[in-house]
């Protein structure tokens, strides 16, 4: 039984997806989600700072509260109750620690964006977490995606 879904999320549209038919399970399930946000390493951060010399002054984490308040407003319309977490370091391994410390039985992901041919690609965020989860992985691609 899906009694703990952990859904990771960032702004694209196969994330939003994913937020979306997390939610929907959730409802149906009477399940308990939890919505992540993995910030990478602020290497970038600490390059464009030097480069330009302006602080980025936490845009980035502005960014992640908007994303994960936009979830919980979701959640809301769905009448399901979700709790969120900012995670830090390597995403993948981010993703995949905190779905084993809270015992997610599933973790939804977004699949990612297609290859400029056309041909389907999975990000390999999404392959990472697909090759070492511990628990059923549900990748959803964006409804642009489906044909």
């Amino acid at each position: 039984m899906i009694e703990r879904i952990l859904l990771a999320v960032d702004d694209s549209p196969d994330s939003l997806a994913a937020t979306r038919l997390a939610l929907l399970l959730a409802s149906e399930l009477h399940a308990n989600v939890r919505a992540v946000h993995a910030l990478a390493d602020h290497e970038l951060d600490a390059a464009l700072e030097a480069a330009t010399g302006r602080p980025l002054g936490g845009r980035r984490e502005q960014s992640v509260t908007r994303l994960l308040a936009r979830v919980s407003t979701l959640a809301q319309a769905e009448g399901v109750e979700v709790d969120t977490m900012v995670l830090a370091g390597g995403i993948g391994s981010a993703i995949l620690d905190a779905a084993r410390a809270w015992s997610a039985d599933l973790i939804v992901i977004g699949k990612s964006a297609r290859l400029a041919t056309g041909e389907p690609y999975v990000g390999a965020l999404t392959r990472h977490v697909l090759e070492f989860a511990d628990q059923p992985v549900l990748v959803v691609p964006s409804a642009r995606h489906r044909r």
